[in-house]
């Protein structure tokens, strides 16, 4: 059974890490430009990091991890088979199951892993908590724990060999090739230099890691069989391959869309400098977490958006509702004159801001802007972030 051959390493890389330049910022530094305009120095700085990055990539061996690989291999066989029993000989009503149940599982990463635990991008009173962490389980990414401590050290670390799925190495590496391979060393050496004592004080969080190996395979894959056999008296054959299969391979391909398409292909809105771009398809694949240039530069709001549409992130919605019933509070983001400065400084000019417009309202801004100290965070609450930031921030549904 998949989740036996899975193990508990598989789907997110562990990571253990020492201190060295825990900001990196030699890369942000290189890249800074005034009204987009690159300089001789910063070109030569931006080669120099990429040239060492591939230096250290040469230099480390690649072992595959033959576990992993047959794992996928049979979860991406039976994918397709479940796609072929869904159009064959399954139930309507089972297929549907797996889509309410894949979303339901989708928003237990995107709006609890990501936006709460990750970048404390707002905050959730216990029953809104354990919901959460009831469909993270569902989801089979690891435990929060894992996903969340791997998360930071991608933000702290984008594009370097610290980075759990760097996407210098290609689309595949990022997407899954990641999964297939042992971690770099650096992935190891990094990750200690992350605070978690957050999740640590969470009952939620580290009851759910406690008990993860019974939790995960019954809720990620028993309980979703069982529901479509004995209530929707489906076969045994088309209830693992529809509702739990294909739900869960379909889950995971959405999410590894944020770590390799939305760093490839895609524009930059916000700072041209980085690879993380804004992507309007895999914004609806991952039910709203496709606008990555944006949120890789404000991690820390809640909506990981400037768009107020729904219809494009969903987890939004979902976070707005929970707010409504006071489930949520504290929900922070940016303000629109911040966007604006932030798109004029390093945006690639695909913004509705015309330079133009914002070269009237932002030139004096311009003028006094420190360009070489840019910090590179993982969120809200991490201790690199600025004051100033933490100022421009709204925080809607506050509690005190």
């Amino acid at each position: 059974m998949a989740p036996n051959v899975l193990g508990n390493t598989l789907l997110l890389a562990e990571a253990c890490i020492e201190q060295e330049d825990p900001n990196n910022n030699s890369q942000i530094k290189a890249n800074k430009s005034i009204l987009n305009v690159r300089t001789a120095t910063a070109e030569s700085a931006a080669r120099k990091q990429s040239a060492s990055s591939f230096s250290s990539s040469s230099a480390y061996r690649t072992v595959l991890v033959w576990r992993n690989i047959i794992a996928f291999v049979y979860l991406h066989a039976g994918f397709l088979y479940g796609v072929y029993l869904s159009f064959t000989s399954a139930k309507g009503s089972t297929t549907l199951l797996a889509l309410a149940l894949g979303m339901f599982g989708a928003f237990g990463i995107t709006a609890g892993a990501h936006r709460l635990w990750s970048h404390r991008a707002y905050k959730a009173k216990w029953p809104l908590r354990v919901l959460l962490m009831l469909s993270q389980t569902l989801a089979f990414q690891n435990s929060i724990y894992e996903w969340v401590r791997d998360h930071r050290v991608h933000h702290k670390f984008t594009d370097t060999d610290a980075d759990p799925h760097n996407a210098r190495r290609g689309f595949f590496f990022s997407h899954i090739g990641w999964l297939m391979v042992k971690k770099h060393p650096d992935v190891k050496q990094k990750g200690q230099t992350v605070d978690m004592s957050d999740l640590e004080q969470d009952q939620v969080v580290m009851f759910q890691k406690k008990y993860y190996f019974f939790l995960m395979p019954m809720f990620c894959f028993v309980i979703p069989t069982y529901m479509a056999c004995y209530l929707l008296d489906e076969s045994l054959t088309n209830s693992w391959y529809v509702v739990a299969i294909f739900r869960y391979v379909a889950s995971l391909n959405g999410t590894w869309l944020v770590n390799s398409w939305a760093h490839i292909w895609g524009t930059k809105p916000y700072d041209k400098n980085i690879s993380p771009t804004n992507s309007t398809f895999v914004g609806i694949a991952a039910v709203g977490e496709g606008w990555h240039n944006y949120h890789h530069v404000f991690p820390w709001d809640y909506k990981t958006s400037e768009l107020g549409v729904y219809s494009t992130n969903l987890t939004t919605a979902v976070i707005d509702f929970f707010a409504w019933i006071g489930w949520a509070y504290d929900l922070k983001s940016v303000s629109d004159d911040l966007i604006k400065k932030r798109v004029l400084r390093t945006g690639d000019g695909s913004h509705q801001y015309s330079e133009e417009q914002l070269r009237e309202k932002m030139v004096d801004y311009i003028n006094n802007l420190d360009h070489e100290n840019e910090n590179v965070v993982w969120g809200w609450d991490d201790v690199d972030m600025k004051d100033a930031d933490r100022k421009d921030a709204t925080v809607s549904n506050k509690i005190d």
